[in-house]
């Protein structure tokens, strides 16, 4: 009720199942093979509100059934299913289906399914297949650039766009072809999707071009929920109760909350649906739930959630670091790394650091990715950081952040840190340091960089609005800025040019121009005078120093080196430099 639209059953056995049309009449959809089956009206009539009882009775449901008479509805496009692949006369068996495709600028993604009990695919046994239609040349494979499988029941497998002109699909040795179906574009879509511990559904989006940090208006927006989004006869739909930024926050019907598909296996996607615009195309599933913590204490005080791409060198000295001054968890969303940074989250993991991996292959969307965490982390963290890897909280004072966290707790009210940023440069480095990010540059800007933020994610506006590594706060809580003197991020922006050079492939933010477009030049998020193209400077090392910084180095070096070995704790295995 309030909004949502209830649906007819979500699943049925062969008495009272779903039925498909043929010559002869009405055949349950579960066994399209069998005899024709003929199934008296009011066998139907009784089965039906049965089921819609059982499934949870509201009045949007009567509307559905009996809007302008009661007529039976024919539902095979709801589910079609899943793909069979048949050798000789063996019977058929479930296999390998491919969801859907995004496609990226530079890259196409294929969203396998796998049913239950079925063991993942690796590397080696897919192939990234190219196609070249109204063309003599003769289909390629190539290996993916990445499989990425965070979740048991499917896959995401990475395809270069290379050669140009292709159509690509995917093949695996054990199933063979597996077509691609329906394409996606990247920037048209909803793409991730949560049901949260209130029971609204989250929906992050792209394409809705919505201004940075305003909330925009809700009533030009309905959310959608099916298994086949083209047929919005067949749509559960729900008021929206935010939107902002790419977050949408919806009403979820009650059926969506208590159907017993809800899971990991479950197919249905969620959509927004825009006036005179039609609804998105979507890949989002809101099966994943955010349960609600055990207790209200939080396990740990002090977390940090980042966004990343290929930055899998750097992560050990970023983890070992922030542990030492109180951190106690790490969320890392990586964006198409292709560095083997699992094997270096696997490594921190087996050395006692709660550092996580979360597979977020949507590029720009730094702004959705710190929502997402924020929802993922506010009943585990009491306090969440949102910095990058190339950033490090430094207290010159030698406190920890315990000491300012606990501080700053006890009025109940401040739940927004704001530390201010100096901008570091090569330092007359050529080479990438072996020491490490806080050892090697020492030489900074003299001006200070906005801030960015340390909050409580128990008192963020629920529209999840955050520009700059800050988010909007609900009305009872107030920020503060924090004295440079206290706390201070050092922000390695401008390394050796072998690293900076990186950020011209992409930039992670939604509302950043890329390096390589023509646009805010004079933005402080470009470098000065650098232009649109990875061409490094012949003065790049010894740009951006205006005054010698040594304070974190020489903590660094002071605390953390190891009085047998005078390594750093992230150089005990230096092949990883």
């Amino acid at each position: 009720m309030g909004g949502a639209h209830d649906l007819l059953p979500l699943s049925a056995d062969n008495t009272c199942g779903l039925w498909t049309r043929t010559i002869g009449g009405l055949v349950p959809m579960k066994d399209r093979r069998k005899r024709v089956v003929l199934i008296p009206w009011n066998v139907f009539f009784w089965c039906t509100l049965a089921i819609v009882f059982l499934s949870g009775f509201t009045f949007s449901t009567l509307r559905l059934v009996f809007t302008g008479g009661f007529h039976p509805k024919l539902v095979s496009s709801w589910r079609n299913p899943a793909m069979e692949i048949t050798s000789g006369e063996s019977p058929p068996t479930p296999a390998i289906s491919v969801r859907a495709s995004v496609v990226f600028p530079d890259q196409a993604l294929i969203f396998l399914k796998y049913p239950p009990s079925t063991l993942l695919l690796t590397k080696d046994d897919i192939s990234c297949v190219y196609s070249f239609p109204n063309s003599s040349h003769a289909e390629q494979k190539l290996p993916p650039v990445a499989i990425d499988d965070e979740y048991p029941d499917h896959q995401i497998v990475r395809c270069s766009l290379q050669p140009r002109g292709s159509l690509v699909a995917a093949s695996s040795k054990s199933t063979g072809y597996l077509p691609v179906g329906r394409s996606h574009r990247w920037n048209w879509l909803a793409y991730e999707a949560v049901i949260d511990r209130d029971n609204t559904t989250v929906v992050f989006v792209k394409g809705l071009n919505l201004r940075s940090g305003r909330v925009s208006n809700s009533s030009r927006f309905d959310c959608v929920y099916g298994w086949d989004l083209s047929k919005p006869k067949f749509l559960l739909t729900s008021d929206v109760v935010s939107i902002a930024q790419e977050i949408v926050r919806c009403k979820t019907p009650l059926s969506i909350l208590n159907s017993p598909e809800r899971g990991v296996n479950n197919t249905m996607k969620v959509s927004v649906r825009v006036v005179r615009r039609g609804i998105l195309p979507s890949v989002a599933r809101p099966e994943h739930r955010l349960e609600p913590a055990p207790s209200t204490r939080r396990h740990h005080e002090m977390c940090i959630c980042t966004m990343l791409r290929n930055q899998a060198r750097f992560l050990r000295e970023w983890v070992m670091y922030h542990s030492r001054i109180g951190v106690q968890r790490w969320f890392i969303y990586d964006n198409n790394s292709d560095d083997n940074i699992d094997s270096v989250v696997e490594s921190l993991v087996n050395g006692k650091f709660n550092v996580s991996r979360h597979v977020w292959p949507w590029i720009k969307t730094q702004e959705a990715g710190f929502a997402h965490c924020a929802l993922r982390a506010r009943d585990s963290c009491e306090w969440v950081g949102f910095i990058d890897v190339d950033e490090f909280i430094h207290l010159p004072t030698g406190l920890s952040m315990h000491d300012v966290l606990s501080n700053r707790s006890r009025p109940g009210n401040v739940a927004e840190l704001r530390m201010s940023c100096y901008n570091f440069g090569p330092s007359g480095l050529k080479r990438v340091p072996v020491k490490g990010v806080t050892v090697g540059y020492t030489c900074r800007l003299i001006a200070r960089e906005r801030h960015k933020s340390v909050v409580r994610p128990e008192a963020l506006n629920s529209t999840l609005i955050n520009v700059v590594h800050h988010f909007h706060l609900r009305d009872d809580f107030a920020y503060e800025n924090v004295d440079r003197n206290v706390l201070v991020i050092n922000h390695y922006k401008y390394q050796v040019w072998e690293v900076f050079k990186e950020k011209f492939y992409r930039r992670v933010a939604t509302y950043v121009s890329d390096w390589q477009e023509e646009k805010n030049v004079g933005s402080k998020d470009r470098a000065p005078g650098l232009g649109t193209r990875a061409a490094e400077p012949g003065d790049w090392s010894s740009r951006f120093c205006e005054v010698t910084d040594t304070s974190l180095r020489d903590r660094v070096l002071r605390t953390f080196t190891n009085p047998n070995t005078g390594m750093l704790p992230w150089q005990d295995q230096p092949d990883e430099q």
